[in-house]
């Protein structure tokens, strides 16, 4: 429903709230996993019965979803039980006295004094003769006695029982974890209560253990049902109430028991009356508790009915011990009081049923619909907290327990707060995990997805993992105008690709050479099963914006080695008419599908030493980010981010990394465009923007969009067949430059930062990069800083964002993947190679990698007396060179004094880019009577940056500075071509060109 934020009259406390997640993890971190049974051989099978019980308490454990079931070990003997106990970690000991003799307490008073925090429990038959011997005991050193009454859910409720007692002040602290006090003295009572509330208790913990959003997530989830606590005494009862009372669910007690504590009285077996017990403890418990919270449930149990009138007087529960429903009945109180099972509301004057909520999502969806009457008796008796509670929702429960009907008397306040708690925590809960598919479940408030069971493949991977981090990293959203997030994602996993090609028989034609488009006609006429219909339009339905289907393979972002833009990806419109979308999606996967086997793709696979046969196809269905203009569609900022730059200039440093940004889609910056490179750790230091006529010719001139108008299947191998190239004039009629532009004032030959006025409009990115209109700078650097911690590598980001006419925006983190290219790794450290083996050496170089495919260089004859009135001859001989290696698909070395591309030719060579774009490094050589300071590559910066060319930096004024030029080699070589001014010398075996960027060190090499 569409009713966030409609409320202006709710305290802002209530309203700007973050709800911090539960980490079910580091829940139930102590456990019992070996257990002791000290026995005589007869009493051990007496207890065996007729099965080993390490496969009954096994079976239990499975029914009910639980995990690390215990392993058991029998001994009979003192001998027996020290060999156990040096060779095993006991977590438990169960004593069990039988009716020869007492050497089970002599075993256990023995391994107490070895082991004095071992926890020890008596577990006896009920006899009277066994009574009657145990009371000459000291059983002060056992931590509870149970009467065996041949139920293997016994044994289960008392290691549950201990392990909970270990566990609960830790958990409590930890995630608000709750707790269900029970006050019994009766042994025999309690014994027979347990198993039943702890089968209850557990089996709800299965239940609602549905609300997680993978199998994985339920079973964790399943260690935050509620701690059941006993106590036998009413000292005992109140110290563990006061200490837990902020976490308790409710109160089951008895009525008669002592007000001492247990090791001042006599031990209550069945059919014996204690002196000290007290006639009316459990009164005086629950009036006291009552006292305290007006509306926690408290259940009174009794074997005297007369006890019924007066506490239901008093607004106690009851339920009778002696009727033979007495666990059901006590079910049905839990579930009712206590939050367990379905929410029901109820007419507050008839008690019905009006509607039962099962889930989280339905108590959402149906919330502004109960009626006013109903939603202020639940409301005003803290029953949604309590049901969130017992359901393991704490961080929702937490919040709603203290926004009382006494501190805020508006129902349909009520209504909004509750519905934004649950949709921001359901919204929490997605981020960082990967959730099972469920179309019930699945909304707008939904996050990520899988369908299937296969691999999420490499860029499944990454979006899971920056997901993840941006859980991890709480900075991201430390902005309360910037949004951070990944799209809405569902991923289709490899199984389903290995289903859809094995069904329709594809494998022989795509491994064969048939062409691009056979393949693609093929695989569009082949058929998706039916069974994800519903699952897309549901994801259509929830997601209602244009939809990118993205290529996921195995092979895609690895760590590894470079495998990324080699498969396709389709971009589909947003279609009022689901079905229509749903069959253009369906061609969109199985074009993505086809693209695994296309020429350039079985290339790729062949040249990586791969097999194309193995390799996998997820696809990755996700919601484009932008905005809709018109009949197109498109993102204000589209962006790459690297966390190293190879070209740093003026201040920047390679660490600080680089980021390109664009109006419009993505495929711009894939495509190769003019992209504006902004360091974010100098957002007001762009060399494309430092002068007028750089600005005008160096920045976007047209950008990207999805054609909304085109809505059939009929796919093409191109996958950008449906997006469309617009000027920047289009942008202008949309109103998308908010922020995002400057313009150029020819009157007064001057940029303003605002995209008002008339004039040519510069794509600046200014108010977001000089202007904070968003924290745009910052939150690059925490991208770039998070994703390396976390990847352990160099990164490459791709994000989007809209920005929003309030200043508001959402910036999205489309995909990750580390920096691994075989040409950039250097084995070799630059500054330890030896100076005969350099033609060049620059301590000042832009660029990184490494190559060995170059055998020519060409320089700028010149000695100390150069003459700078040449340079502008130099330049046309220079063209024409750079003209014939351009005919021959060849590169070169180039090399000359003072600045290339100066436009003031004394400053050095006047060259345009396109005379020397065949140049794969360019070098500027400082000379004793021509010492030019170096341009640091900004004449053609986006050039050098845009094709990897190598800018080297040579001093030979300064010996010391570590860098040379060994023009006495090249000089003494014969020339392939030669003139007044330059000389064109070529070398029998390639040149190694080393560049590391992180150092900005360069070499040549000859050897």
């Amino acid at each position: 429903m569409e009713n966030e934020g409609k409320l202006t009259n709710i305290p802002q406390s209530w309203t700007k709230f973050i709800l911090k997640d539960a980490n079910f993890v580091d829940l139930m971190l102590r456990r019992i996993t070996n257990v002791l049974i000290v026995a005589n051989p007869y009493d051990a099978f007496m207890l065996e019965d007729d099965g080993r019980i390490e496969e009954k308490i096994y079976n239990e454990y499975m029914e009910l979803g639980l995990r690390y079931p215990p392993m058991f070990t029998q001994v009979s003997t003192t001998e027996e039980a020290e060999d156990i106990l040096a060779s095993t970690q006991i977590d438990l000991v169960i004593c069990m006295p039988g009716n020869a003799d007492n050497d089970a307490f002599t075993i256990a008073h023995g391994i107490k004094e070895k082991f004095p925090q071992m926890p020890c429990v008596v577990l006896t038959p009920f006899s009277h003769g066994i009574t009657r011997r145990m009371k000459n005991e000291d059983l002060s050193i056992f931590d509870y006695v149970f009467c065996w009454l041949g139920n293997t859910n016994l044994i289960l409720s008392i290691i549950k029982l201990i392990e909970d007692k270990m566990n609960i002040e830790h958990d409590i602290a930890q995630a608000g974890v709750q707790m269900l006090l029970l006050v019994e003295d009766s042994i025999r009572y309690y014994s027979s209560i347990l198993p039943n509330l702890y089968s209850y208790v557990l089996k709800q913990s299965k239940n609602f253990a549905t609300e997680a959003l993978n199998r994985h997530a339920a079973t964790m989830r399943m260690r935050g049902r509620p701690k059941v606590v006993l106590a036998r005494t009413y000292k005992e009862a109140i110290e563990i109430y006061e200490k837990y009372k902020e976490n308790c669910l409710g109160v089951i007690s008895d009525v008669r028991f002592p007000m001492s504590t247990i090791e001042e009285s006599e031990i209550a077996m069945a059919g014996y009356t204690l002196k000290e017990k007290d006639e009316e403890a459990g009164f005086k418990l629950l009036e006291t508790i009552r006292a305290q919270d007006e509306y926690l449930p408290l259940i009174m149990e009794s074997t005297e009915t007369s006890n019924r009138e007066r506490a239901e007087k008093e607004g106690f529960n009851f339920v009778d011990k002696n009727s033979k429903m007495l666990s059901v009945d006590l079910r049905h109180l839990m579930e009712e009081r206590m939050g367990f099972g379905d929410f029901i509301f109820r007419d507050p004057k008839t008690h019905k049923e009006i509607m039962r909520i099962h889930n989280l999502k339905e108590l959402q969806d149906n919330i502004f619909t109960i009626p006013n009457d109903s939603m202020l008796y639940h409301v005003s008796r803290n029953h949604m907290s309590r049901w969130l509670c017992a359901r393991a929702i704490f961080p929702v429960s937490s919040f709603l327990k203290h926004v009382t009907w006494h501190e805020l008397k508006d129902i349909n306040a009520h209504r909004q707060i509750i519905f934004d708690a649950i949709v921001q925590y359901r919204q929490m809960k997605n981020i960082g995990v990967v959730a099972e598919f469920d179309r019930v479940r699945f909304d707008r408030y939904a996050h990520f997805a899988r369908i299937g069971d296969g691999s999420l493949g490499g860029k499944g991977r990454g979006l899971a993992f920056l997901d993840n981090v941006i859980k991890r990293q709480t900075d991201f959203n430390k902005y309360d105008n910037v949004k951070v997030q990944i799209p809405k994602t569902v991923v289709l996993c490899t199984d389903v690709f290995d289903q859809f090609m094995e069904n329709n028989n594809l494998y022989e034609l795509a491994l064969s050479n048939a062409t691009d488009e056979e393949i693609l006609r093929a695989f569009l006429k082949a058929q998706l099963p039916d069974s994800y219909h519903d699952d897309f339009l549901t994801f259509i339905d929830a997601t209602r914006s244009p939809i990118a289907i993205r290529s996921s393979s195995l092979l895609e972002d690895s760590h590894y080695q470079p495998f990324a833009g080699v498969y396709s990806t389709y971009m589909i419109p947003y279609l009022s008419n689901h079905e229509q979308m749903l069959h253009m999606m369906a061609a969109a996967i199985k074009s993505v599908y086809a693209s695994v086997f296309y020429k350039e793709s079985k290339a790729y696979m062949t040249a990586t030493s791969n097999v194309i046969d193995q390799e996998k196809m997820a696809v990755i269905l996700q919601e484009v980010v932008g905005k809709t203009y018109g009949d197109h569609y498109y993102p204000n900022i589209s962006g790459v981010l690297r966390s190293i730059n190879y070209y740093p200039v003026n201040n920047e440093k390679a660490e600080e990394g680089i980021a390109s940004l664009a109006l419009g889609l993505g495929k711009y910056i894939v495509d190769g465009g003019q992209t504006l490179r902004v360091s974010p750790y100098h957002p007001n230091h762009i060399i494309q923007l430092s002068r007028n006529d750089f600005a005008m010719r160096d920045t976007q001139n047209y950008f990207y969009a999805i054609d909304m108008t085109l809505a059939g299947t009929d796919f093409k191998v191109d996958d950008g067949f449906n997006i469309k190239k617009f000027d920047i004039q289009t942008a202008i009629e949309d109103n998308s430059l908010n922020f995002i532009a400057s313009t150029y004032d020819i009157n007064d030959r001057r940029i303003r930062d605002t995209h008002i006025g008339k004039g040519p409009k510069i794509i600046s990115f200014a108010g977001v990069l000089q202007y904070d209109v968003i924290p745009l700078p910052e939150l690059l650097r925490m991208s770039m800083r998070y994703g390396e911690e976390a990847m352990r590598r160099p990164v490459e980001i791709e994000f989007a964002c809209n920005i929003n006419p309030d200043r508001t925006a959402e910036f999205y983190l489309l995909q990750i993947r580390p920096i691994v290219d075989s040409k950039q790794i250097l084995d070799e450290d630059i500054e330890q190679i030896p100076d005969e083996k350099c033609i060049l050496r620059s301590n000042n170089s832009l660029g990184h990698g490494i190559s060995n495919d170059v055998y020519d260089v060409v320089y700028v004859k010149y000695d100390d007396k150069y003459d700078a009135r040449y340079n502008s001859q130099i330049a046309l001989e220079i063209e024409k060179i750079n003209d014939q290696f351009l005919a021959n698909g060849k590169s070169y070395v180039l090399v000359g004094p003072g600045r290339w591309g100066s436009s003031e030719p004394w400053l050095g060579i006047p060259v345009k880019w396109a005379h020397i774009s065949a140049a794969r490094v360019i070098v500027e050589v400082a000379l004793k009577n021509y010492n030019i300071d170096p341009s640091q590559g900004t004449h053609f910066f986006q050039n050098l940056t845009s094709f990897g060319v190598g800018y080297f930096m040579v001093d030979t004024n300064n010996p010391e500075e570590g860098s040379l030029f060994n023009k006495n080699m090249l000089d003494a070589m014969p020339a392939i071509y030669e003139t007044e001014h330059i000389r064109h010398i070529r070398f029998t075996h390639p040149l190694t060109i080393m560049m590391d960027g992180k150092k900005q060190i360069g070499a040549i090499l000859n050897k």
